[in-house]
């Protein structure tokens, strides 16, 4: 005899989908907590006549046609239709005998991106790739715009983590999501809690955008900053520059090399070894984000070219994006980079920051993404164009007074993004904790 039996939920209404065959019944258990009057924990698929995902096989694309739509098509709720791939008709007439989004239907990606929720709109018609699912719930159980939200409460708070599954590309699985246990009220009060939730989410949403604003106008003020710098308008005086080329200034400027993987390690080592995910857009290097070690030996022999050196000014030359730049801290005496890392070493005439500022710069970013070859998407910047990039030189106290400026204008700004960061976090906190009352039935 089950000695579970008699801590079983049974639903007391019917049910027919055919998407699970097996018990309809769920077993409470430790993480599932209780519910008001009236409502219910059921699995997804016991309220949905169908859940599936779009093709596995990658269809032929057409200039026109039907929308093809997939992982990046979905954002903020909706399904956007402005950058969609397209397929023909008869295509997806194929397509949609085992997938057929129609209006109401739910879509959940999936694939790479975990989680991103639409609600089907009433047109266009369009197909959908593997990596979205597609929830054909009851309607005479749950409403669309309830059932999104409950999905977004229990992406973000049931621990969907540990189902997702995959090596590089993370996938959650349609059984996964059939089984995925939400919380059912009557479709009354359904309505009432998304009429709650609307409002309130409405009023943060509001305050998530000012602060999302603000954080753009702090990005195009440094920007201003910098391009400013460089044409002397912050220290009023352009005396005694200089035209040159940053090869005219520089003791040597090299890419690096990725040594076979045998000889990589990671955590520890002799030599670090720095990759372009150790590179950030401010000036500096962050060493703790997945630290690389090489050998000595290889080093000093097949990457001798490359060899790093406190002051030495780095830049990655493979994007997008461009313009991540760091000066190579005193942290450790020797470092080496790989292929995808231009170093500079600047001479007697320029001070390491002044060149990474001007690195930084806008104005010589876009010069660089302007001679770069661009090849499937991705920038390739030549180590000889690194070269040649045009720089206006001014003497080597104003490059001081000019770095001095630049710091004390970023410093603020820093400041300012770190109490906007905070801010955004709390906003998202509120929101997950607005979606976590309205389903324990908090909110109505």
């Amino acid at each position: 005899m089950n000695q579970n039996k008699s801590n079983q939920k049974t639903l007391d209404f019917p049910l027919d989908n055919g998407t699970d065959t097996r018990s309809r019944n769920f077993e409470s258990s430790p993480n599932v907590k209780a519910l008001p009057n009236g409502w219910k924990w059921v699995k997804l698929g016991e309220v949905s006549d169908k859940i599936t995902d779009g093709t596995h096989f990658k269809p032929q694309y057409e200039n026109e046609g039907v929308a093809f739509i997939s992982v990046k098509d979905i954002n903020d709720s909706k399904v956007s239709f402005k950058n969609c791939k397209y397929i023909s008709k008869q295509a997806h007439q194929d397509l949609i005998k085992r997938c057929h989004p129609e209006e109401g239907d739910i879509l959940i990606t999936k694939s790479g991106t975990i989680g991103r929720l639409a609600i089907v709109p009433k047109l266009p018609e369009f197909s959908l790739f593997v990596s979205v699912a597609l929830i054909k719930h009851n309607r005479a159980f749950l409403d669309s715009k309830y059932l999104i939200y409950c999905l977004e409460n229990h992406i973000t708070h049931l621990d969907i983590n540990q189902h997702i599954k995959g090596g590089l590309l993370k996938n959650y699985h349609l059984e996964d999501l059939r089984l995925a246990q939400i919380q059912l009220p009557p479709l009354s009060i359904q309505a009432q809690i998304v009429e709650k939730l609307e409002a309130l989410l409405s009023e943060l949403d509001k305050g998530k955008a000012q602060l999302l604003t603000a954080q753009a106008q702090l990005k195009t003020y440094r920007q201003a900053v910098l391009k400013f710098a460089f044409e002397g308008k912050l220290t009023g005086d352009v005396e005694g520059w200089k035209s040159l080329k940053t090869g005219d200034i520089m003791e040597k400027i090299n890419n690096g090399y990725t040594p076979k993987s045998q000889f990589l390690s990671e955590g520890q080592g002799e030599i670090p070894f720095i990759k372009v995910y150790n590179l950030n857009f401010n000036g500096t290097l962050n060493f703790t984000k997945n630290p690389t070690f090489i050998p000595k030996d290889i080093h000093e022999k097949e990457l001798k070219r490359s060899i790093c050196y406190p002051d030495d000014v780095l830049i990655n030359i493979v994007g997008p994006p461009l313009g991540k730049v760091s000066v190579v801290p005193k942290q450790f005496p020797e470092w080496n980079i790989n292929q995808a890392i231009v170093l500079f070493r600047p001479n007697e005439k320029i001070i390491p920051k002044f060149l990474a500022y001007f690195l930084l710069n806008p104005t010589t970013i876009n010069w660089l993404e302007g001679t770069s070859k661009a090849t499937a998407g991705q920038w390739n910047v030549k180590v000889s164009t690194c070269r040649e990039i045009p720089i206006n030189l001014p003497p080597l106290s104003t490059q001081q007074k000019i770095v001095t400026e630049i710091e004390s204008r970023l410093s603020v700004c820093d400041k300012l993004e770190d109490t906007l960061k905070v801010s955004v976090a709390q906003s998202e906190t509120l929101r997950q904790s607005l979606l976590k009352r309205a389903f324990e039935g908090r909110l109505v």
